[in-house]
């Protein structure tokens, strides 16, 4: 389903006139361009509410314009901004080619944000970092993200459940404290609520519910209340609006669960807001001091937040005073400049700039704290603590706190003197031994409060250390600290290389880097570098490593070489046994031998018919073969070795036990003895008064093996005899 030429026209001009009225500059040949573009991309798409595709662009590209008002270069962008997702024949480069590297870096942007949590687990550390770098690149990526955003939930209802909850998730977790900290205050509040909606749709309706049915109490109580503020402040002949701030649902249920009351009482809790028609801050002081003439301040509830403006530029002052009723209301006063920016935030400020400039101080702002924390971050710190920090920043509470000098800092709650070091400079940072807070003398890991004054004491002998990790709070810090640790840690781990190296050549021994890997496991280290600073250490004793590592050598070479004696007497006894019989007659067909159970000739067999190996040849206890006869009884086939010479085949035993002075002999001579029995081949190894040895020898049937073996047991000092193909 495609638009009509004349809903396209009069999409475009509605869309032009509303960039005339809310932008401060308005390109109208760019965003023609961009409509024409992005329309004739998605002519044929569909969204799930089957309306044309194109009505997303084109409502997020009006949210530019009505709600979050930056500038035409957004516009165009929320109007193109799926295209490359979207469709393969639309690159980068081709937006690039059409539009200029401006708009192909933000169209970049925002492909890749897309891609990003398409489909993936939204707490991946390499996520978050993709996201707010492409944030920092360009702060529009993340202003028509967020319209896009508020769209996509405006119209939810029409996707699937388990995306909607996905969506609904995302939001809450991501772009709602991502607005909040870029001063979008309404966008915050609606995308709250609407995550809120789905995530929570029972909590929702009973506290919509609850809201409308005391709407109607609520409004004679905020008039009543008004009323001498209102008389005041026409008697100074101020220009202003008042009115009773909305409670958002949301916020209202994050309050019910944090406090653990019920809605009535929080609820209950009335607020006004004042917004002056005025440039000038001292009528917001002059307003503040009318309220506190008309009604009772309650101490210890008054926020200057236009001396002091928080991190993301809100201004007001908020008081609370004791109304009709003894009711406590909250009271906001600000100007109508100051509303515009706690609602429209960074919109704002490039507002209220003229011709708008990018480069801005105050814009820039915005987005340094997301500098702070991808700009050189260590690589363990990239990997395991990004998040930590991403929503740390996000939702962090603030003190304000002075230098010695007066000199106004801002820090997360919960700061201490080493995070306030840091962030004076990084060199106070790694040199702090300790602090005045008020004059007074503290500890490194005192917490700190809004309005204290803070010395830093140095010292060029002291650097950071593993316990300041455990209380300090601010990124800078964290990653200043780790990065020294990490740096020392390097030096340590050398220092180990070295004698490890050292204790090689005084041995003159050499490890190829299988050797020491085999001796990082074995001895239970994490890895080399675990190896080196436990050396470092004088943890482990390296004569007893090597010497631990010579004996599983030669242990494992002595393995090694019992396999290939196995394999060559399996290989000779089956090559001098003649050729396999099948049902009674001599096959061609292809013959394996199983390695479950090695048969050999002499012993008991069946035959089983596989897949690729022709018949294999099981012993007839063998387990294996039992399971399969099980499975398949149609495949096994009668086997037989041919008749040999005398009636002889060979047999290979393992013999182990007690080392003693003529044990070859002894072993000999009761082998020959039995029976008049030949043996092809002896051998034995003694280690540590311990001995090993193989014996190759005829034998006319099972019985006559048994017997050898009873006989070999009895001598002293055996401890075992077995068939060496066992």
């Amino acid at each position: 389903m495609s638009l009509s030429p004349q809903q396209n026209k009069k999409m475009l001009e509605d869309l032009l006139a509303l960039s005339n009225k809310y932008l401060v500059r308005s390109d109208a040949n760019l965003i023609t361009k961009a409509f024409e573009f992005a329309s004739m991309a998605h002519e044929n798409d569909i969204r799930a509410s089957d309306e044309p595709y194109f009505s997303h662009p084109y409502a997020v590209s009006r949210i530019l314009c009505e709600e979050i008002p930056f500038d035409d270069v957004s516009v165009a962008c929320g109007l193109m901004h799926d295209i490359v997702e979207d469709h393969e024949d639309y690159s980068i480069e081709v937006i690039k080619k059409n539009f200029g590297d401006e708009i192909a870096v933000i169209i970049d942007g925002l492909t890749k944000i897309k891609y990003i949590f398409k489909g993936s687990d939204i707490s991946q550390a390499e996520n978050y970092r993709k996201l707010l770098m492409s944030i920092s690149r360009d702060i529009r990526v993340i202003i028509v993200k967020f319209a896009d955003r508020l769209h996509n939930m405006r119209t939810i209802e029409f996707l699937n459940p388990d995306k909607k909850k996905r969506i609904a998730k995302e939001t809450l977790e991501i772009y709602a404290p991502l607005a909040h900290r870029f001063g979008l205050g309404q966008l915050k509040w609606e995308l709250e609520d609407l995550a809120f909606k789905e995530l929570n749709k029972q909590a929702y309706e009973d506290i919509k519910k609850k809201i409308s049915s005391k709407r109607g109490e609520r409004e004679k109580y905020i008039e009543k209340f008004s009323a001498p503020i209102i008389e005041r402040l026409n008697e100074y002949g101020f220009k202003f609006e008042i009115n009773g701030r909305p409670k958002h649902l949301y916020s209202i249920y994050g309050k019910m669960i944090k406090r653990n009351k019920p809605f009535e009482e929080i609820y209950d809790l009335f607020a006004v807001r004042i917004i002056l028609e005025s440039d000038k801050i001292h009528d917001c002081y002059t307003t503040f001091g009318m309220v506190n003439e008309v009604y009772i301040p309650v101490p210890d509830r008054f926020k200057d937040y236009i001396a002091i403006p928080k991190n993301n530029n809100y201004q007001s002052i908020h008081t609370t005073v004791v109304g009709p009723n003894g009711m406590l209301v909250e009271v906001q006063i600000r100007t109508r400049k100051m509303h515009n920016i706690a609602e429209q935030g960074v919109a704002a400020h490039w507002k209220y700039k003229e011709g708008g400039n990018l480069n801005d101080k105050t814009i820039d702002n915005y987005v340094n704290w997301i500098r702070e924390i991808i700009e050189n971050p260590s690589p363990d710190d990239q990997k395991k603590n990004i998040i930590e920090n991403f929503k740390m920043n996000l939702f962090a509470d603030e003190i304000y706190v002075f230098t010695p000098k007066g000199d106004l800092r801002r820090l997360p709650l919960n700061s201490t003197p080493v995070d306030f070091a840091f962030d004076i400079h990084s060199k106070v940072g790694h040199h702090c031994i300790g602090a005045k807070v008020n004059q007074r003398i503290v500890s490194l890991d005192t917490i700190l409060q809004s309005g204290d004054q803070v010395d830093i004491i140095t010292s060029k002998n002291q650097h950071p250390n593993k316990n300041w990790l455990k209380f300090v709070v601010t990124h800078k810090a964290k990653n200043e600290i780790r990065r020294w640790l990490n740096k020392e840690e390097d030096k340590i781990v050398d220092t180990g290389k070295e004698i490890w190296d050292k204790k090689l050549k005084k041995m003159k021994l050499t490890f190829t880097p299988q050797e020491i890997k085999k001796i990082i496991t074995a001895n239970k280290f994490e890895n080399l570098r675990q190896f080196y600073l436990t050396i470092a250490s004088g943890k482990v004793n390296l004569d007893e490593v090597i010497t631990h590592s010579a004996m599983e050598e030669e242990k494992e070479k002595k393995e090694t070489s019992y396999l290939t004696e196995v394999d060559k007497f399996t290989s000779y006894a089956r090559a001098t046994g003649g050729h396999i019989v099948v049902d009674g007659e001599t096959t061609k067909m292809l013959i394996s031998y199983s390695k479950c159970c090695n048969p050999i000739p002499g012993d008991p067999v069946v035959g089983f018919v596989t897949v690729g190996e022709g018949i294999k040849i099981h012993r007839r206890n063998c387990k294996n073969l039992l399971q399969a006869i099980t499975r398949d009884p149609e495949k096994v086939v009668d086997i037989q070795w041919p008749e040999i010479e005398n009636n002889s085949f060979i047999v290979g035993l393992v013999l182990r036990g007690e080392d003693s002075p003529g044990i070859l002999n002894t072993i000999s001579h009761s082998v020959v003895s039995y029976k008049n029995t030949n043996i092809k081949s002896i051998n034995i190894d003694t280690h540590d008064n311990m001995f090993e040895g193989t014996v190759t020898l005829y034998v006319n049937n099972l019985q006559h093996l048994s017997g050898i073996i009873e006989k070999l047991k009895k001598i002293k000092g055996v401890y075992s005899v077995a068939r060496m193909e066992e």
